[in-house]
């Protein structure tokens, strides 16, 4: 993407009345003001569900589009990216979600403790070398921030192509002794997966059944 057109998004970005990008020191602080209030911001009490690295924007809207009793936050530092789901979304009047830019290891100065109902990482990189290790969504100190922030009863989905970070997940949650409530090594020829699982699929995951590569998906419980 050229630097013009990316300007030309950012610019866009703070246009929209569903993109919210705080600064970092609002957010180290503690005066960001939806904190704990992001209902004011949907105004009404739905459950908010979080997309974490969010990319375009795909999943995020169509969770939205498949529950409109439930408030969508996609999560990314690239606001030239989710510009487009931001865009679409207020195209489609999808009153129910909302863009937040910022790096996800702030994702626990964003939200109040048991604000948070559903956490969704769809195809995060694998960061499969070892000295990566702190940057993969599912590593112990994440886990740590998602359970800050989700209700008791909340859950994290996990949906990826890569069965390093499938097994590197399963094997934290078994050691850890979570609750994995559902695993499946291959949604798309195993049955027993969710609608939300099975009827969105981003662009890349396209690309990645193109391929013949398997779509693996964990949920657990943190608490």
């Amino acid at each position: 993407m050229g630097s013009k057109n990316k300007l030309k998004r950012f610019k866009e970005n703070e246009t929209f009345k569903n993109v919210i990008q705080p600064k970092r020191d609002a957010i180290e602080n503690g005066s960001f003001a939806l904190k704990g209030k992001w209902a004011t911001h949907f105004k009404n009490d739905y459950p908010i569900v979080l997309e974490l690295g969010c990319g375009k924007g795909e999943y995020t809207i169509g969770l939205a589009r498949q529950n409109q009793n439930k408030n969508y936050i996609g999560v990314d530092i690239k606001g030239a990216r989710f510009w487009r789901g931001a865009k679409t979304s207020l195209e489609e009047n999808l009153v129910n979600v909302a863009f937040l830019r910022t790096q996800i290891e702030l994702i626990d100065s964003l939200f109040a403790e048991n604000e948070v109902s559903e956490i969704w990482i769809t195809f995060p990189d694998p960061q499969i070398k070892y000295k990566r290790t702190k940057h993969r969504l599912t590593n112990q100190d994440f886990l740590k921030k998602y359970k800050r922030i989700l209700k008791p009863e909340g859950v994290v989905n996990l949906k990826t192509d890569s069965e390093f970070m499938h097994g590197y997940t399963l094997g934290l949650l078994h050691g850890l002794g979570l609750e994995i409530i559902y695993a499946n090594h291959d949604v798309y020829k195993n049955e027993g997966s969710s609608k939300e699982v099975l009827e969105i699929q981003t662009f890349y995951e396209n690309q990645y059944l193109e391929k013949e590569k398997p779509i693996t998906y964990i949920q657990f419980r943190i608490n």
